[in-house]
């Protein structure tokens, strides 16, 4: 059996203290955020003059370096990353890491030459999304943090066939909700964390008993996988990720410390790893799949525990680490220039001159002199390793002039080592889309999504105000014997947001496709290819995060008939969307999806038995907790806004739309009448007691 090469240890940077500290440490690349585009805003970040000094740093190591374009653009942010895109050619960065698949689009086209990372914000997890993300041309996948390592070995081997790398979180902080899937901070506060500003506020008090206010149901402890990294290594992940671009700098030197040992088959210090930041520990419960003992928090003594390994670790990446080997050959003659030669461990030689030796009057420069001033390598990342000459034995030179021609040639080769290192892009030309003003007002045609059958039990006479019915998958068999009250053709089925099994998703789809129900809702990339290949009606949903006319381009050019978009586009710029691509639509009702969990915190707290579907935070107020389930046990928990999105007495909020989707949640048949009736006929408004007019009023 062929061993897997040896996992590529990639580090996060923050600040450039932090970068010196991962290079310096012995990680194999960075990845950094740019001062705009990045899921990390709030850290320092990098400007054009820091990325290039990164860059440089970087490339002299043999480091590479990753830059995260990984936010959600809109559209009149476009001329801005193409000027971006012009500069990072420039500076020559390695890879760029995507999530929306506009952005993504962008890149192939105005910078051919640059990798594409797909962001674990695209929520990759199934081998369909694989196969997605490679098609629209990405050449490597961060997959999802909740996946199993059964899971993570099932993408390794599809990944390896299609030519996509897997790259995987080993440790960190773990968000409570899927990467991606997560409007919480938007909803609860402005801050959208798809946009790069996430406030965290599930890491703030919530509980689900009523005994116990004072609990945090939604946060998790920091993943820590150093103990199974043979594992990881086996079952072939091309990159051994470590979250924490917000983190200081010792944080980043304990990580990439230990995760280079435990890669070199050594004990890495665990204690030393969870005293620098952990929440009461650490957890392995998704690698694993026992998942028992994930909750914790940053406690008062988990913050006085890094006060002890800090100093220590700061000194650790103050100087350089030594990555080279440098050989020297001189050349000391009489009547010509004196040179030194140095060639590194892989193959780059440079030649520098000096001047002309004089003539030795009592003691001729030697070898044993030569190697004691060349051995003085000092803060750079080269270890001295043999030193020839050519001398006659009557010439010196001064021991100034050997160290100026040391220092010149460490130069040479910086300068020969990072242009080797630093990949040379091309731009292609930039890339507008056909535009034919603002978006004209519509009427949109109303679509209705339910969650159970029983909210149909009061719309019969309703059923031809209704575009469309979005069918959960599951209920696909039940609808068919005990409802049918809108015709298959005219149904959308809804797949999982989050898929376990894809055999058993793929069969359901096919069996619903055999029954007449050919249309499909894509809640992820992976879905636009299953059901391309049953030969369904594609429409896009929330998880495709369609924000701007690049997407929509690029979902159209797939053959998708229409997308949702964003709840989080402005309406002044949901207005000013291209008018070409596939038709839109838009959450006009409903509860909003704040996070999709693989831990229902529900569950954890209280137990299933005791459910009451509701989750509140420290001011009193609930969230709605649902559970999906595809088999007996559930397979995700979804946690929804307390206030429904109202806009039916405010239509002009959502005009540029082709569709208006409504979407049920614990509403009973006779509140479900009540809405379809609101949104159909102006005379019958019945509005909640309490709503949202969503984020779409958000700048």
């Amino acid at each position: 059996m062929q061993k897997n090469p040896q996992p590529e240890l990639l580090a996060p940077a923050g600040s450039m203290e932090s970068l010196l500290a991962a290079v310096r440490c012995g990680a194999d690349a960075v990845y950094v955020g740019a001062s705009q585009f990045s899921a990390r805003a709030s850290a320092e970040n990098f400007d054009e003059k820091t990325l290039m000094e990164a860059a440089e740093i970087c490339h002299r190591s043999k480091v590479k370096l990753y830059l995260a374009v990984n936010t959600l653009l809109f559209d009149d942010e476009f001329p801005e990353l193409d000027a971006w895109l012009g500069r990072i050619a420039e500076i020559g960065v390695d890879a760029c890491i995507v999530q929306d698949l506009g952005v993504a689009a962008y890149i192939r086209k105005r910078l051919p030459t640059m990798p594409l990372h797909a962001s674990t914000q695209m929520t990759i997890h199934t081998v369909g999304d694989l196969a997605q993300a490679s098609e629209f041309g990405f050449v490597r996948a961060v997959v999802a943090r909740e996946l199993s390592c059964e899971q993570i070995a099932r993408l390794c081997e599809a990944g390896s066939a299609m030519g996509i790398e897997i790259e995987a979180f080993v440790h960190g902080a773990h968000c409570m909700s899927v990467s991606g899937q997560c409007w919480m901070s938007a909803g609860m506060g402005g801050r959208s964390a798809n946009r790069g500003r996430c406030a965290q506020p599930c890491r703030l008090p919530f509980t689900a008993d009523t005994e116990n206010s004072a609990a945090y149901a939604l946060s998790l402890r920091d993943m820590c996988l150093a103990e199974h990294i043979g594992k990881i290594r086996e079952i072939g992940v091309a990159s051994l990720k470590i979250e924490g671009r917000m983190k200081r700098p010792e944080y980043v030197a304990a990580a990439v410390t230990a995760y280079r040992r435990a890669l070199s088959d050594e004990q890495p210090d665990l204690n030393e790893l969870q005293a620098v930041f952990s929440r009461s520990g650490f957890t392995d419960g998704y690698f694993t799949g026992i998942r028992n003992e994930m909750f914790g928090i940053r406690a008062k003594e988990d913050v006085l525990a890094a006060q002890d390994v800090l100093n220590e670790l700061r000194i650790r990446y103050q100087k350089p680490r030594k990555s080279a080997i440098l050989e020297a050959v001189y050349t000391v003659l009489p009547e010509q220039p004196s040179q030194l030669t140095v060639s590194d461990d892989d193959g780059h030689r440079v030649t520098v001159t000096g001047t002309i030796p004089q003539t030795a009057r009592t003691h001729p420069t030697d070898l044993e002199q030569l190697q004691k001033q060349f051995y003085k390598l000092g803060d750079t990342i080269y270890a001295a390793g043999k030193v020839s000459a050519v001398l006659d034995g009557t010439t010196m030179l001064p021991v100034s002039e050997l160290n100026a021609m040391r220092r010149k040639a460490v130069a040479a080769m910086d300068a020969a080592r990072i242009a080797d290192y630093t990949p040379k892009h091309t731009l292609g030309a930039e890339w507008k889309i056909p535009r034919e003003g603002s978006l004209s007002p519509k009427t949109p045609k109303i679509r209705l999504q339910i969650r159970s059958l029983s909210q149909l039990d009061r719309i019969a006479d309703l059923a031809d105000r209704i575009d469309a019915l979005l069918l959960p998958l599951y209920l696909v068999p039940a609808y068919v014997t005990h409802s049918s009250l809108i015709p298959a053709e005219r149904c959308i089925i809804v797949p999982p947001r989050f898929i376990l099994d894809e055999t058993q998703v793929a069969r359901l789809l096919r069996s619903a496709y055999n029954l007449g129900f050919t249309r499909l809702s894509c809640q992820h990339i992976g879905m636009l290819g299953v059901g391309k290949k049953l030969g369904m009606t594609l429409h896009g949903g929330l998880g495709l995060h369609m924000t701007n006319s690049y997407t929509r381009h690029v979902l159209a050019e797939y053959g998708v008939a229409d997308a949702m978009i964003s709840p989080e586009v402005p309406l002044s710029r949901a207005r000013k969307m291209s008018e070409t691509g596939c038709k839109l639509s838009a959450l006009t009702y409903g509860k909003l999806p704040f996070m999709l969990t693989r831990n229902c915190p529900v569950r954890s707290q209280i137990g299933c038995k005791n459910c009451r579907h509701a989750l509140i935070d420290r001011k009193g107020k609930p969230l709605y907790v649902d559970c999906t389930r595809y088999a007996e046990n559930p397979d995700y928990a979804e946690l929804f806004n307390a206030l429904p999105i109202w806009q039916a007495d405010k239509k002009e909020l959502y005009e540029f739309a082709d569709y208006s989707i409504l979407y049920m949640t614990d509403e009973n048949a006779e509140r479900v009448r009540e809405i379809l009736e609101s949104y159909t006929d102006e005379t019958l408004l019945s509005p909640p007691e309490q709503f949202s007019r969503g984020l779409h009023l958000i700048r």
